[in-house]
């Protein structure tokens, strides 16, 4: 996902993207460790497509003046 793509989601879209990923790379993690599978390309992708979400909440969060 690109940033602007992401920005356009609401506060709520974005904390279900999260956990979605969060339990995303979770389950890929462990298909590695059992060997299931060797694509390791994918959990640097969803950890980057993670990085970028929680720095749009962030954003999010600072323009609404919470801290």
């Amino acid at each position: 996902m690109k940033a602007s793509e992401i920005r356009e989601l609401t506060e709520g879209e974005l904390n279900k993207k999260r956990a979605e990923l969060v339990e995303e790379i979770f389950n890929l993690r462990i298909q590695v460790s059992t060997q299931q599978t060797t694509n390791f390309a994918r959990i640097s992708k969803l950890k980057k497509d993670l990085a970028r979400i929680l720095t749009v909440l962030r954003e999010k969060e600072i323009s609404t003046g919470r801290s």
